[in-house]
């Protein structure tokens, strides 16, 4: 869900290998047991279609089934898998690797309720929380399996923070010297404004989950709490209140009043192939989601891991990414995909899909001791304790909770472009989005 750079023609490639793939979903073979095809719907990167590895050595497990991957670049993922399902040529399995989530995949019926294929399934035995198996049941019915556990983290560059003098940040999340204002401190040491691309350098780029959750770290809330118990539909929005201007206020003044953080100019000027200014050298601190430890090999430079600062208010801290993989509602062989998925989570799979994907967080934790050893220069122990203190203090990813999430996202990050690029100011543009958000909840909500 989170790498998000194709081209057309990859989509144009992709959406031919989806139809023939799904055309091919039928019984095939002879014999005592049918042999069937499921299909495995995913995103083209590298991170995701790894599973065609792992393909081999389910099928001689169990011959009867075979597997065929199918994808789609990220920006179509929605859009192609909602032509499938009305299609009629539905992918047995998926996860909401695009922009829509869970709690739009269930709303709009797409999804299948997984239990009876799953009664034999303990939690316990493949290492898995129970309180992250929860987050897909719905009235007790399971409607995904957790696959990916992915948090929050503050990377810094080490020989920044060296060539400054400054002490590292700390892995502790308990460590109550490691503040807002701290980090703010930090970056104005680390910061170089310049209009000399070559020269310039910032201190801390803030990426805090999309752009309606980021209020949320300083105690903020755009939607009215009744969102998370009633379907991911919020009956109230609170952009116009308070506490969220100044939560918007504070975030975009390190950009344009404070000047630590990189202007989206100065990001795109420097992200290079891989889309992310901090693989640059450029950025002392990035809050990002845990996604960019893959790149770690990537990077030219010492690489730390840290705790996100105490938030000036509130304790969310950490945005949590718990991916699942989904049986569709119209799969045909629903028995079969649950084999695929139960396989998939094994710790031996999910160890070997640690490498296979460049770094994948497994949702088993037994697998994820091996995780924390993954990437090369950075303390294992460090990465632990950084995911624990997450997970204690993390609120679950806002586009797997709110319904038809994806139209959602695309009116914030229009309408607040242009204070990202400091032609606008926070108090014009929020009154704005909340009325536009209001008509869009009332359209998209009946």
């Amino acid at each position: 869900m989170k790498n998000k750079k194709w081209l057309s023609i990859t989509a144009i490639l992709a959406l031919s290998m989806f139809a023939t793939a799904c055309s091919n979903g039928g019984n095939e073979g002879s014999g005592k047991e049918k042999q069937v095809t499921i299909t495995h719907y995913t995103i083209d990167s590298p991170d995701r279609t790894f599973v065609e590895k792992l393909i081999p050595e389910f099928e001689a497990k169990h011959p009867n089934i075979k597997v065929k991957v199918t994808k789609a670049p990220y920006e179509q993922f929605d859009s192609k898998l909602q032509s499938s399902i009305a299609a009629k040529n539905a992918p047995d399995v998926t996860s909401h690797w695009g922009y829509g989530g869970f709690m739009e995949y269930y709303n709009k019926d797409m999804l299948m309720d997984m239990t009876p294929y799953f009664e034999d399934f303990k939690a316990a035995d493949y290492n898995i929380p129970e309180d992250v198996m929860n987050i897909y049941k719905v009235d007790g019915k399971t409607y995904g399996i957790p696959l990916n556990s992915y948090v929050t983290v503050m990377l810094y560059n080490k020989d920044l923070f060296d060539k400054a003098g400054l002490p590292y940040p700390p892995t502790d999340y308990e460590d109550k010297s490691w503040t807002f204002d701290k980090m703010v401190e930090y970056a104005k040491k680390l910061t170089v404004d310049s209009e000399n691309l070559e020269e310039a350098q910032y201190g801390v780029d803030f990426g805090f989950g999309e752009r309606d959750q980021r209020p949320q770290y300083f105690g903020a809330n755009v939607y009215s709490d009744d969102t998370w118990t009633n379907g991911g539909k919020p009956t109230e929005i609170n952009l116009t209140k308070p506490d969220v201007i100044d939560a918007y206020k504070t975030l975009y003044g390190l950009i344009h009043d404070l000047k630590v953080s990189p202007t989206p100019a100065f990001s795109q000027s420097v992200s290079g192939q891989f889309g992310d200014p901090f693989l640059s050298g450029k950025i002392a601190m990035s809050v990002v989601g845990s996604w960019s430890l893959a790149a770690a090999a990537d990077f030219n430079f010492k690489v730390g891991v840290a705790a996100v600062p105490v938030s000036p208010k509130g304790d969310v801290r950490s945005v949590l990414y718990v991916d699942p993989l989904f049986v569709l509602k119209d799969s045909k062989h629903p028995k079969e995909a649950a084999e695929w998925i139960k396989f998939l989570v094994t710790t031996e799979i999910q160890e070997k899909s640690i490498e296979l994907s460049g770094g994948n967080p497994p949702v088993n934790q037994a697998a994820a001791e091996k995780y924390y050893s993954n990437f090369e220069g950075i303390d294992p122990a460090g990465i632990k304790q950084v995911f624990e203190g997450a997970y204690k203090y993390g609120f679950e990813s806002y586009n797997h909770l709110i319904s038809n999430y994806s139209q959602i996202n695309e009116l914030f990050i229009n309408e607040l472009s242009g204070v990202e690029n400091g032609k606008q100011k926070v108090e014009d543009v929020l009154p704005v989005i909340e009325q536009k958000l209001k008509d869009l909840l009332a359209r998209v909500n009946k």
